[in-house]
């Protein structure tokens, strides 16, 4: 029976093994993966769906085991890097097993380059940055966590913030040699343990990552500098500097003042039809019982919606927020530094 099982997982490909596991967690959990998929991965993987007839219990439970322990060590290498996650799967699984996921997972995802600065210690690396030129900076920061970007990139000269985001926001792939080459200055530098790999970086989500975690004088500092000498990449940072999934940052009060500017008999249903349970929730939460069952009801009846709809409603909501944002009236806690204020 183990072996017919072997036999038959080794058999299906990686999109029949997600199906299988969408079905396995069965429609809610399936519903919220869905939401981090793009359009093309959601119907591919509809399709494999549908074809689907019968699950045999031993195949069903091999690709969750396949799956737990692709999470795990995917968990182990953002712990402690490559080898150490080696080390504890060897120990868990056996040498054979640990090295199959591991060739798996960096063969799919990749280990990203400058591993070791992730896990270095940020008051370090802004010492080594200070005098670098602004795109090697760019370069490590658009590798590095976003929070730890962040740290850095607050503490660079002023003159110099604004040019490094405008270079990671413009990024977008860079020579492995480069890459090697910085990594390898840096290793040496640090005296850290270097794990080689090669994948694409920067770019707007990233710039939007590290500056939704500068305190707000460094990021006001960095987009008025960036309206000057980039208008539409200003613009566009700032359309993505907060998302409508974003509006469970927002305190009550705050939320409260935005939903007195929403069209919600329109915007507000459609904005809500592909939302997040949290995101319904914090909506639901901050009107009144009635209101929050006619909107209910308004999703519910809406019928089918086109996602160019959804979206183009969610944004006239961020628009909203974003205006409410510049002209003081509410304030998005987010990053470090930022005062609480109700």
């Amino acid at each position: 029976m183990v072996a017919v099982a072997r036999a038959r997982n080794e058999l299906l490909t990686n999109r029949r093994k997600a199906a299988i596991l969408l079905i396995t967690l069965g429609q809610e959990l399936s519903a919220r993966l869905f939401q981090y998929l793009s359009e093309e991965e959601v119907e591919q993987l509809t399709l494999e769906i549908a074809t689907v007839q019968k699950i045999p219990p031993e195949v069903r439970q091999k690709v969750i085991e396949e799956a737990h322990q692709m999470a795990v060590a995917q968990d182990y290498i953002a712990a402690g890097g490559l080898e150490y996650a080696r080390q504890l799967l060897e120990r868990a699984l056996g040498t054979q097993r640990a090295v199959q996921i591991l060739e798996r997972l960096t063969s799919s995802l990749q280990v990203r380059p400058f591993d070791f600065i992730r896990r270095a210690d940020p008051s370090q690396l802004i010492s080594y940055l200070q005098n670098e030129h602004p795109q090697t900076i760019a370069l490590v920061l658009a590798y590095a966590q976003p929070q730890q970007a962040a740290m850095i990139l607050s503490a660079l000269p002023a003159e110099r913030q604004a040019d490094v985001a405008r270079r990671i926001a413009l990024m977008d792939r860079t020579s492995p040699d480069v890459v090697r080459e910085v990594e390898r200055v840096l290793e040496h530098k640090l005296s850290a343990l270097m794990l080689q790999d090669y994948t694409a970086a920067g770019g707007i989500e990233t710039v939007v990552k590290v500056l939704n975690q500068v305190d707000r004088s460094t990021e006001r500092g960095i987009m008025e500098i960036l309206e000057i000498n980039d208008p539409e990449l200003a613009e566009e940072i700032k359309q993505r500097m907060f998302v409508f999934e974003d509006i469970v940052l927002l305190d009550n009060r705050a939320l409260q003042r935005v939903l007195r500017e929403v069209d919600m008999h329109d915007d507000l249903p459609k904005a809500l039809k592909v939302a997040s349970d949290d995101v319904k929730e914090k909506i639901f939460s901050n009107i009144s019982k009635r209101a929050a069952e006619m909107l209910k009801e308004n999703i519910e009846y809406m019928g089918p919606v086109r996602l160019r709809d959804v979206e183009e409603a969610q944004q006239r909501i961020v628009s909203i927020i974003r205006r409410l944002e510049e002209e003081g009236e509410i304030f998005i806690v987010r990053g470090q530094g930022d005062e609480v204020v109700v």
